[in-house]
């Protein structure tokens, strides 16, 4: 019981304090940019924290900073769950919601392809290509949290949370004309945006440019690529452990891959309340922004730099791959 004296608990959260405050800090002048500008917030989280990215070897804040981007993301994919139900999706079709699927899996596929042409680890590849495939920067944390770490992971997940985000704000601008000329009904336009924007926010903003109708459909389409997520984590982690082990026997999920499962299966049973789903996909976005913020501080710009051209064209390849795949899928009437 000692350990839950209020002594221990200072002793133990009190250091993380400054770290935290200072990733919050930053979090809230990136939410403040992105509202005023209507930008993207994760990116500016990115950026501003990067700024501080001296104060990252300061003894006072690291511990914080650690926290903040490791158990805060945690927290916050959790809480995702309360966004997703079933009962929207279902009404899309079995033939839509297949395509989408394979959507899915081609564009995962497509990132260790082209792990093997730039020559990248395969972590890399599962990075990019999952973030790409469902939802930009959400995946790219979560995909990362169940992947072993190494010396380059965090300027990988840095590099790829920036690119999906930047690639998003520009389909956001150019792939609503593109469908447009490409003569595409109202249902095909939200199936494109929905399919192919990689981050939520992108996709509300182009799909409801288009049309109220067209916004629907594309957040429908756009929220059952997110529930494929825990399924994506899942997979990973038997993969995983099959690798390592020789089987997937003695297999554990990290909690919040289960509990994000969990929140999402009682959301979609409709068990969950309307204003406690809202305050926990609030909540949920708040602890994400202050995890890449805090991600933002400890990372260092010249790491990055050093990245090279490469890195840019497997996340820019593989996006133009899922265009193209999405595109052929309407063109023959397997969705939209």
């Amino acid at each position: 019981m000692s350990a839950l004296t209020p002594a221990a608990l200072k002793t133990r959260y009190w250091p993380l304090f400054p770290g935290i405050l200072l990733a919050l800090v930053v979090a809230a002048a990136a939410r403040f940019v992105a509202d005023h500008y209507n930008a993207p917030v994760m990116l500016f989280a990115l950026l501003i924290g990067m700024a501080f990215n001296f104060l990252a070897e300061d003894a006072r804040f690291r511990a914080g900073l650690e926290f903040s981007s490791k158990t805060l993301l945690r927290i916050g994919i959790v809480l995702l769950g309360a966004r997703i139900t079933t009962s929207d999706i279902a009404s899309l079709g079995i033939s839509t919601f297949a395509t989408v699927i394979g959507l899915i899996a081609l564009t995962i596929a497509t990132g260790f392809v082209f792990g093997r042409i730039f020559d990248k680890q395969w972590r890399f590849s599962l990075l990019t290509g999952g973030s790409v495939a469902i939802c930009g920067a959400s995946a790219a944390l979560a995909i990362a949290s169940v992947i072993p770490h190494n010396e380059k992971t965090e300027r990988n997940l840095l590099f790829t949370v920036v690119s999906v985000t930047a690639l998003s704000t520009i389909a956001m601008i150019l792939y609503p004309i593109l469908f447009t000329l490409l003569g595409f009904s109202q249902n095909q336009s939200g199936f494109m945006v929905g399919a192919t924007i990689h981050d939520v926010a992108q996709v509300v903003g182009a799909g409801y440019s288009i049309s109220t109708e067209v916004g629907d459909v594309a957040t429908i389409i756009k929220l059952l690529r997110v529930t494929m997520l825990p399924v994506v984590l899942v997979i990973i982690v038997l993969a995983l452990a099959g690798k390592r082990k020789g089987s997937t026997k003695s297999v554990r999920l990290p909690p919040f891959v289960i509990g994000f499962a969990v929140l999402t299966a009682i959301n979609s049973f409709g068990l969950l309340p309307p204003v406690v789903a809202d305050v926990a996909v609030d909540l949920s976005g708040w602890l994400l922004v202050i995890a890449i913020s805090a991600l933002g501080v400890r990372t260092n710009m010249k790491d990055m730099l050093q990245l090279g051209w490469r890195h840019v064209a497997m996340v820019v390849g593989e996006t133009l791959v899922l265009l193209s795949l999405a595109i052929t899928a309407v063109e023959i009437g397997l969705a939209g």
